[in-house]
């Protein structure tokens, strides 16, 4: 097979545009595979289209299927479904997901594929790298039965997450988010919700995933002695303030990172980060996720969606990408074939 996919790029900052990108030969061990949804990963992926990636984070930030560099011209995203059209016979008109980029067909290695359930739809599961986000964090976290425990923050992550520890038994959870819209979709997830004014402290543990220094203060304020903030957020090139002087060190709190980039810690050693996300696949089957869902659009809209997502005009959780009506990619045989 030879011939041009389909490629959303970002040529720089605050400007995409859909391009011809080439596929590459398949190997024995590869799959090509056509793509039947995507999802835009809101906070990451408006912090690359707005040029927000710091220059020392250049290389921590790169996406699996990354092509180009930051600040662009480059093709980023990791939120991708599709079906194998070419490869080994056991995958084969499969459903998978991978962590690719907005593309309407492309050639990966077999490993990096993840085979998604005949019981969860392809939109749900473009969700699949945001809940493995979210079981990472819960590995960090380590939450214990019976704990209170508040989510600041109603975006993609902190949805997924909220609903993760959710299915936890004796847990108070509570979703909190500056939108009061968001009141239905943590119902939906099985939260509790409030506003940050109304938010109930003393909390076991506290998960952050709001982006904004007012959210991580917000989180250390709701802790009880002794308690944990683990921190979910991105902040690209912002600048974070806090104000510690108050019961930070007499209460003896702690503000914890995790990252998606390596398995946490304290599942290091036994589990693969392939296993992990095999997991984050399986949890898809609860129809629950779908409340994160909340718009779709052609992929030929994609360079109007991502500035529309970036600018804040077009509202949204998990933004969905749909592929239906777009050429594959280009196998017009070449002069040498």
């Amino acid at each position: 097979m030879r011939g041009d996919a389909l490629a959303f790029w970002l040529r720089e900052p605050g400007l995409g545009e859909i391009r011809p990108t080439p596929l590459r030969e398949r190997g024995p061990d590869d799959v090509l595979v056509r793509t039947v949804r995507s999802g835009v990963s809101r906070g990451t992926e408006t912090l690359v289209f707005r040029g927000r990636v710091p220059a020392s984070q250049y290389a921590a930030m790169r996406a699996p299927f990354q092509q180009g560099d930051f600040p662009g011209p480059v093709e980023y995203g990791y939120l991708n479904v599709g079906v194998v059209e070419q490869g080994p016979p056991d995958l084969r008109g499969r459903t998978v997901f991978c962590l690719h980029p907005h593309q309407t067909a492309y050639v990966v290695p077999a490993e990096a594929v993840t085979v998604v359930p005949d019981d969860v739809p392809p939109r749900r599961a473009v969700l699949a790298g945001t809940v493995e986000t979210a079981v990472n964090a819960l590995w960090d976290a380590a939450p214990l039965v019976g704990d209170r425990v508040t989510v600041v923050g109603a975006g993609m992550v902190g949805c997924c997450v909220a609903r993760l520890l959710a299915r936890f038994p004796a847990l108070e959870v509570t979703l909190v988010d500056v939108d009061q819209g968001r009141a239905d979709v943590a119902a939906a997830l099985g939260a509790r919700f409030a506003q940050p004014a109304d938010a109930a402290d003393g909390r076991d543990l506290v998960v952050h995933t709001s982006g904004t220094s007012a959210g991580l203060q917000l989180s250390l304020d709701l802790l009880g002695a002794e308690g944990t903030v683990v921190e979910l957020s991105w902040y690209g090139d912002a600048e974070v303030r806090l104000s510690l002087g108050g019961a930070f060190h007499s209460g003896r709190l702690g503000i914890r990172a995790s990252q998606v980039g390596v398995v946490a810690a304290s599942r290091r050693a036994r589990r693969t980060t392939a296993e992990r996300l095999a997991l984050a696949v399986d949890l898809l089957r609860d129809p629950a996720f779908d409340a994160v869902l909340t718009g779709e659009s052609r992929f030929d809209e994609l360079p109007q969606v991502m500035t529309q997502l970036a600018d804040g005009s077009l509202p949204a959780l998990c933004h969905t990408i749909t592929y239906d009506d777009t050429p594959t990619y280009d196998d017009t045989p070449t002069d040498e074939e």
